[in-house]
């Protein structure tokens, strides 16, 4: 069987090469008879980030690129400015049928709009969206969209939830997902215009649709995927983040106001960090699909450790063997002929 080719974004991120180049060696170390991984960008920092690690993996590979997309660089701007760029050259292989997948730590917004115009999108697909993994009481939620539309039409929202629903069946085997719409209240005339339509279009579908879920329940596992306009979840995103953070800084704040505390801090935040905190680790969940393109790219966090990259890696692995994009395709396609 061939292996599955996957391109790692060498300069994306707060820490590229080193976190990179670190994730993708452990990627190739256990996946040596499944994964090759082409490493892309500035070949004289990737050879001396591999040198240093010693190793000698036949697959991983080297394709060089001598240009850079910053944090800061514009999107649109940055296709155009800098065509010898890791994402440019990179999604380019993916493009060329020379690779099967794409990850990237680095500006989310290039990363997106490359993919979108380099590789297109699947017929049918109005908008291509991100979704974020959110824990729950009971297991996982994912919510569609966090960004890559702020302005969405009723019949997007249905694309998120036709494609939520296909990745989270295949990806992390659940059943008959379902499907909640974001609103302000529960009852369907609650919401504005686009909340209403969208509603209606969910409940004519034949996806397993509860009906409106508000902000509270994300974090209490009612629904598997919930579906919202990208600014919205953006917001809803960005929020959770902050939350993982201002814990922490309570617990040093606590501790350093005296000894005891110190103790009693040290005594419990193992427990803390293992089983509550992990759950709201980026890290264990690797990078977020972008869904809805003629092709497998997977973004992660601008500060994505070694362990983060490699699972972006095994994500867009998995992504690719089980065939997710061909089932979308179907899926939509099937969706479009019955609404015609």
């Amino acid at each position: 069987m061939d292996k599955i080719k996957i391109v790692v974004d060498a300069m994306g991120g707060d820490f590229a090469p080193l976190n990179d180049v670190s994730g993708a060696i452990i990627a190739a170390e256990e996946r040596q008879e499944s994964l090759e991984i082409i490493l892309v960008g500035k070949e004289k920092l990737i050879s001396d980030e591999l040198s240093r690690h010693k190793v000698k993996l036949k697959n991983i590979h080297i394709v060089n690129a001598d240009e850079t997309v910053t944090m800061t660089d514009s999107p649109v701007d940055s296709l155009k400015s800098k065509p010898d760029s890791s994402l440019s050259v990179g999604i380019n292989l993916m493009k060329e049928k020379k690779a099967d997948a794409f990850v990237s730590a680095g500006n989310t917004g290039a990363v997106m709009t490359a993919s979108i115009i380099k590789m297109g999108r699947i017929d049918g697909v109005g908008r291509p969206t991100i979704g974020s993994l959110f824990p729950t009481d009971f297991g996982k939620t994912m919510v569609f969209d966090v960004g890559a539309s702020v302005d969405c039409k009723a019949s997007h929202l249905l694309e998120f939830a036709v494609m939520g629903s296909i990745y989270m069946k295949y990806i992390y085997n659940v059943k008959n997902p379902s499907v909640g719409l974001l609103s302000v209240g529960e009852e369907k005339s609650k919401g504005d215009n686009l909340t209403i339509e969208a509603h209606e279009l969910l409940e004519r579908s034949n996806l397993n649709f509860i009906g409106n879920v508000e902000g509270r329940d994300v974090l209490r596992g009612k629904a598997d995927i919930i579906v919202c306009d990208g600014f919205v979840g953006n917001v809803i995103l960005k929020f959770a983040e902050s939350v993982l953070d201002v814990i922490k800084g309570k617990f040093k704040s606590y501790a350093a106001k005296g000894f005891f505390n110190k103790l009693w801090v040290g005594l419990m935040y193992g427990t803390l960090k293992n089983v509550v905190l992990k759950d709201f680790d980026y890290q264990e969940y690797g990078g977020v699909p972008l869904l809805g393109v003629n092709g497998v790219t997977i973004i992660g966090h601008g500060k994505s450790s070694p362990i983060a990259i490699k699972n972006m890696i095994f994500k867009a692995e998995e992504m690719v063997s089980k065939k997710v994009n061909e089932k979308i395709r179907t899926e939509i396609g099937n969706m479009k002929l019955k609404t015609g």
